[in-house]
């Protein structure tokens, strides 16, 4: 992973391609806390494709947030293949509760 790339997947809690899929904490970050949370209220657990400023999820967070186990994809969308859509797992909704 180049220079900017790289701190730009660390800030949003890509895990490290030398470390596991756990973090250091087991806890989501805030960037990974705020995107998991609005699962919470969705039918199924799904989470958003789009931040509230209607700005699309960036891929790293959602592919970290699957890494830690918090995520999982739910079903593949045939009119955009490379959106992830997610839903929350029971470890993202006890991640969150503990945190």
């Amino acid at each position: 992973m180049a220079g900017l790339e790289r701190v730009e997947a660390a800030e949003l809690g890509a895990p490290e391609p030398s470390e596991g899929s756990e973090s250091q904490t087991g806890r989501p970050n805030a960037a990974q806390r705020s995107y998991l949370i609005r699962g919470l209220s969705q039918a199924g657990g799904k989470l958003p494709l789009f931040d509230r400023d209607g700005q699309h999820i960036h891929p790293a967070l959602v592919r970290a947030c699957i890494a830690h186990g918090w995520a999982e994809p739910w079903f593949g969308n045939p009119l955009k293949p490379d959106w992830l859509v997610c839903k929350l797992t029971e470890k993202g909704r006890r991640a969150l509760s503990e945190g």
